[in-house]
């Protein structure tokens, strides 16, 4: 078991390098669309606590 977590790591990162060598404005459409999710949790977020604490 120990050796498949050693070997996971570098199977997604080839796998990311090879994305992006391969289709680059995509991997870049898809890291966006990420980065957009995650900040619009943080602030749904932000909102929520904002609104409980009445300001």
């Amino acid at each position: 078991m120990a050796r498949v977590r050693q070997f996971v790591p570098w199977v997604i990162a080839a796998f990311l390098v090879y994305a992006v060598i391969t289709s680059p404005d995509k991997s870049a459409d898809t890291v966006r669309n990420l980065w957009d999710i995650l900040a619009q949790g943080v602030r749904n977020i932000g909102q929520f606590f904002g609104n409980l604490m009445g300001s």
